[in-house]
Formats: C-alpha cells, sequence, structure tokens
C-alpha cells in the first residue's frame, strides 16, 4: 500500500475518488497487525488504497474525526462514509469494503 502525503489525499477527495486511507502510526502493534490484514486484502479487492502516517497529519484526526489508530477511512465518490478502528478479520473487512464502496 502507497505512502500518501497531504496533497495525494486531497487530490483523492477532489476528484470524488472511491477507496480506502488507512491511518496508522508506526509504533502501535495494533496497527502493525491491521498493516498485515490491509496488506492481504489489497491482493483481494480490486480498490484504490493509501496509507497515512498520523503522526505527520495531527490535523486530520481533528478535522475527520479519527479518535485512534488503526483507523481505516472509507471514501465514496470524495465523501468519508465510515470510520472503522475494529479491523476483527480479513473477511470481515472485505465485508466492509463491499458494503461501503459497492
Amino acid at each position: 500500500m502507497k505512502e500518501w502525503n497531504r496533497d495525494e489525499f486531497s487530490l483523492f477527495i477532489e476528484n470524488k475518488s472511491t477507496g480506502l486511507v488507512y491511518f496508522y502510526t508506526p509504533l502501535c502493534g495494533t496497527c502493525q497487525v491491521a498493516s498485515r490484514m490491509l496488506q492481504v486484502i489489497e491482493q483481494m479487492v480490486d480498490c484504490k488504497m493509501g496509507k497515512m502516517n498520523l503522526n505527520f497529519y495531527p490535523d486530520f484526526g481533528k478535522s475527520y474525526g479519527i479518535e485512534s489508530v488503526p483507523c481505516l477511512m472509507f471514501i465514496h465518490n470524495g465523501q468519508v462514509v465510515e470510520l472503522l478502528y475494529a479491523f476483527r478479520s480479513v473477511p470481515y473487512l472485505i465485508e466492509k469494503i463491499n458494503e461501503n464502496l459497492t
């Protein structure tokens, strides 16, 4: 999954794109598990995905209501439709992707 910067995220929203943005911090153990799950999902679904280190973009937490990491932001046509914090399993995440992005 490609690491995004502020400009890439803004362009994704402005272009009314649909996909996922994964917010994490490198020292978060739960984030490391979530990252591995998303690597599997990336091979299974055709979906635009990016990730952002929230340590570098703390203002995103306030602007988008991100309460903790890991956080998976579902964006449909440039609009945030859900913030997900519980990465229960790969099948669960695929189900959430299908619910929110199709």
